[in-house]
């Protein structure tokens, strides 16, 4: 187990380094294939040796050897992050057809949920391609307890073919968490009067569906909303505390426009954070820790009906 761990850890690191290069490019809309990594700042193609995921980065000091360029702590950090959801796949799941799914599921998770922090970008290239794998993985790989075998039990009194069942639930996750955020988005925009959640957020969610099924995809904008919004709430006090934007405040109170104090309260919470990047960390929590959120929740409802009782 110990020597297997190992090995999905430094191939998931390997396979993290391949997802750098998609996060990097692909928004650019420049091959994954061609050419082979090298420097942004002075075009340097790196030598094999230096391009040894997360360690090379640390023996180069963060730094290009050919011009001394800054290389972002985004390269081992998700080389890192790859590495460990490798080894978390491979202890929760084994070695199955399920950790096949889920790895692939991850990688795309990981490069959407970067790339959305870095450019405010999820590619089409990405979210299409990986509704429809979702839906073949679901036939494959049906969810867990998935909601078209129950409802196929107390609807036609028997069950479906597995297979069946699985795509069905692919096909419903997708649906609902595309169909909930396409409307949320909407309402949003005759509410406010402006864009609150791009079309990027939908697709996204419409991949993670075909994956994860109807369950999965409700806890995923479960735990997605919530930790974006304590994060998101947690970021504009920062900024606020932080004086950012003072001197327009400053200028805007002085046209009259109001006190610096309110006037910097409405700047900072005019920020806005990638929903997508939390809706893909909730889908990765559902995946790795989902029956730790469920236990939880079976364990208040218990609580609550021996209150009632």
């Amino acid at each position: 187990m110990v020597i297997a761990g190992i090995f999905f850890f430094l191939f998931g690191m390997v396979i993290g380094s391949f997802l750098n290069v998609c996060i990097t490019r692909i928004p650019e809309d420049i091959s994954i294939v061609t050419p082979g990594s090298r420097c942004p700042k002075c075009g340097t193609a790196i030598k094999f040796y230096d391009n040894v995921p997360v360690f090379a980065w640390l023996w180069l000091r963060g730094k290009c050897r050919a011009c001394g360029a800054p290389i972002s702590v985004m390269y081992p950090l998700v080389e890192l992050a790859t590495g460990l959801l490798f080894v978390a796949a491979f202890f929760e799941y084994g070695v199955t057809q399920g950790t096949v799914k889920w790895l692939f599921f991850t990688c795309l998770i990981i490069v959407l949920t970067i790339t959305d922090l870095r450019v405010r970008l999820l590619p089409d290239l990405m979210t299409w391609p990986g509704f429809a794998a979702g839906l073949v993985f679901s036939t494959i790989v049906p969810p867990n307890e998935g909601f078209a075998r129950t409802l196929s039990w107390r609807l036609l009194h028997q069950p479906l073919q597995p297979n069946v069942a699985g795509l069905i639930d692919g096909i419903l996750g997708a649906a609902f968490g595309g169909f909930l955020l396409w409307g949320l988005a909407t309402g949003y925009k005759l509410v406010r009067k402006r864009e609150g959640m791009g079309m990027g957020d939908v697709k996204m969610m419409v991949m993670i569906g075909a994956f994860l099924g109807l369950r999965g995809t409700f806890w995923t904008i479960l735990l997605g909303s919530l930790l974006g919004s304590v994060i998101g709430l947690s970021v504009v006090v920062a900024l606020y505390l932080g004086g950012w934007q003072r001197k327009l405040a400053e200028r805007g109170s002085q046209r009259g426009l109001g006190t610096v104090s309110a006037l910097r309260w409405a700047i900072a919470s005019q920020y806005q954070l990638p929903l997508g990047t939390f809706l893909g960390i909730g889908a990765l929590a559902f995946v790795y820790l989902g029956p730790m959120f469920e236990g939880i929740i079976d364990w208040r409802f218990l609580a609550l009906r021996g209150i009632w009782r």
